[in-house]
């Protein structure tokens, strides 16, 4: 058996990010930047106002309540045209530019105006610069706003709005196959016959392939046929950049994906000591990635998110901690018993915060085919070689919801 971390690193040398494509900002949700973006102008454009309210000098505030006359108003996307004097207001509206001579504002709820509208009574006095925006305090020409390497969330998009910029540089989306081969395998809500299991493997990793930040790619159910599955491995690779299939990768397994990989691909066969998924196959067809998962649905799951995933979030152009999962430090909240065995364990767990700390407790059973007790976890709680915890135990895991 081989240790994880040289599976992991094994598997990301043979990952390399994918070539990058001019995409336009709208469209680069869940795409990773492959240069740096610079701001090409200042955000806010003009000093502006926090709050609705009126614009003043704030000395004249000062020894509050005080009366000043008010001389115009401002909504939003309105240029000023009165400026503020010693003794005068203005009326202003949240995000609208400040007038010449005023140098803080005075919020409404701290204001009362008379019934004509000509006079304010400023209750509370100010500070110059209060509540005000002032123009390039976000952001300043020529300032790099994201790295490379970035990972663009909501967040991103509304800053590449806000700077105008409508397309960007990013490493273009994979597009991965997944594949399942097995005259045992049957799709639907048709009745069993003696030997047949249903395909539960292809959805969940399609499904995990587009929570990667990837766009799945269906190839389909093949029957044990080794020109079928030929074909469909190759046909595959030529429309993929990168190719999951799940069984035939146990020492012992004579399958016909194993059979074809072993002859038309340069793949490694490697027993990790890990459980589950100790069995995982990688290599590549021509230029195309293979990630041989082991058949069992925990199993499966389970290698994807330790070397599949961060492969692929290496194509996607992802770096360092971006590729796997975050880790955080857990107390258990029960024991999580396991056998001495040479092989790290990753236990399915819930995870709940009390008062800051990280608790964790076995999410059921923990067989590498139960599929129910994976699908309600939140983590995969480390599981050195040994005993396991004891409750009130510390454990490094795996936080399986958000990047």
């Amino acid at each position: 058996m081989i240790p994880l971390t040289e599976a992991h690193t094994y598997v990301l040398q043979g990952c390399a990010p994918l070539e990058t494509a001019s995409t336009r900002s709208a469209e680069a949700l869940g795409l990773v930047t492959a240069e740096p973006i610079m701001s090409n102008e200042q955000v806010p454009p003009f000093n502006n106002t926090a709050v609705d309210g009126y614009a003043v000098i704030a000395s004249n505030t000062a020894g509050a309540p005080v009366d000043l006359n008010v001389v115009g108003a401002i909504a939003a996307g309105q240029a000023p045209s009165t400026p503020v004097t010693a003794g005068t207001a203005v009326r202003i509206m949240t995000g609208a530019p400040l007038p010449d001579g005023a140098d803080a504002i005075v919020m409404v709820e701290d204001t009362t105006t008379s019934d004509d509208q000509t006079t304010v009574t400023i209750n509370s006095s100010v500070e110059a610069g209060s509540a005000v925006r002032r123009a390039g305090e976000d952001m300043q020409p020529g300032q790099q706003v994201f790295d490379a390497g970035t990972l663009l969330q909501p967040g991103h998009l509304g800053v590449l709005a806000t700077l105008g910029i409508e397309e960007i540089a990013t490493h273009r989306r994979p597009l991965v196959g997944v594949i399942s081969t097995g005259d045992e395998l049957v799709e639907g809500a048709q009745e069993l016959a003696p030997g047949q299991i249903r395909d539960s493997n292809r959805r969940t990793l399609l499904a995990m392939v587009e929570q990667a930040g990837c766009t799945p790619v269906d190839l389909g159910l093949i029957r044990d046929d080794e020109a079928a599955v030929e074909a469909a491995l190759r046909a595959g690779a030529q429309q993929c950049d990168a190719i999951i299939t799940s069984g035939g990768v146990s020492m012992g397994d004579f399958d016909y994906v194993k059979l074809v990989l072993a002859r038309i691909a340069d793949m490694r066969w490697m027993q990790i000591a890990i459980k589950p998924a100790k069995p995982m196959a990688f290599g590549t067809l021509g230029d195309t990635p293979i990630f041989g998962l082991p058949g069992n649905p925990v199993s499966s799951m389970v290698s994807f998110e330790l070397l599949a995933r961060p492969g692929l979030r290496k194509m996607m152009g992802l770096t360092g901690d971006q590729l796997d999962r975050p880790r955080i430090s857990a107390v258990a909240e029960g024991p999580l018993p396991r056998r001495p065995d040479g092989k790290t364990h990753f236990a399915r767990v819930n995870l709940r915060w009390v008062d800051g700390t990280a608790l964790i407790r076995s999410a059921g059973g923990q067989g590498s085919h139960q599929l129910s007790a994976m699908a309600g976890a939140d983590a995969l709680a480390v599981l050195p070689d040994g005993d396991g915890l004891a409750e009130g135990d510390s454990a490094i895991v795996f936080v399986l919801h958000g990047d």
